[in-house]
């Protein structure tokens, strides 16, 4: 597409994504990696939460969580999720729907053990999404953990990573009168050639 120029131009989305990320790096005060992540419980109502996105592949998009929380139940069920990451000091934002799958091997492994001590073992602790009767209960059930697994927890069983093979993402940067630049990479499953065009703001 000939007007496909300057931060928008590449045959590869992963790599456009990747390089916005980088830039973002450089600019956003905080978590430049967040992403609002949307998901739809058992009944079709909507559900959103900021998460952290830890990699970005070849072919796909990478979070970690605890399996037993309201997202990754929700996740399950559909099979489906969508996120955007949106940068205020750049002016852009990234959107995307997919397929996902767990990712609960090797790299998830890798991944944990790169967290510091203290997360780690907030992992363990944490029954994430269900009722806490009070902090120094968590607080408890962190000293717990702490005594019985040590300076090296293991990965915990419920807890690991999810990765989101997109179907749909779409590149948004912010214009003059609100005359955004939008290019919309869409493919009809996984695999599949994209297809690319451009949106009306």
């Amino acid at each position: 597409m000939a007007d496909r120029t300057g931060i928008f131009a590449g045959d590869d989305p992963f790599e456009i994504a990747r390089q916005w990320l980088a830039e973002a790096e450089k600019t956003e005060v905080n978590d430049p990696n967040a992403i609002a992540l949307s998901t739809v419980d058992a009944d079709g109502l909507p559900n959103a939460r900021m998460v952290l996105l830890k990699d970005i592949e070849d072919d796909a998009f990478v979070f970690y969580t605890n399996y037993g929380s309201a997202k990754a139940r929700e996740i399950e069920q559909a099979g489906k999720a969508a996120f955007v990451m949106h940068w205020k000091s750049l002016r852009r934002q990234v959107r995307v729907r997919g397929i996902v799958s767990r990712e609960e091997g090797e790299q998830a492994d890798a991944y944990y053990a790169s967290r510091s001590l203290k997360s780690r073992l907030g992992a363990w602790a944490s029954r994430q999404s269900e009722p806490l009767s009070s902090r120094g209960h968590l607080m408890a059930e962190v000293a717990k953990v702490t005594a019985s697994h040590g300076p090296s927890p293991s990965r915990p069983p419920f807890w690991g990573g999810f990765r989101i093979q997109p179907v749909e993402i779409e590149f948004w940067a912010d214009g003059a009168f609100r005359l955004h630049d939008r290019f919309v990479w869409r493919r009809a499953g996984i695999g599949n050639p994209w297809e690319i065009t451009r949106l009306n703001p």
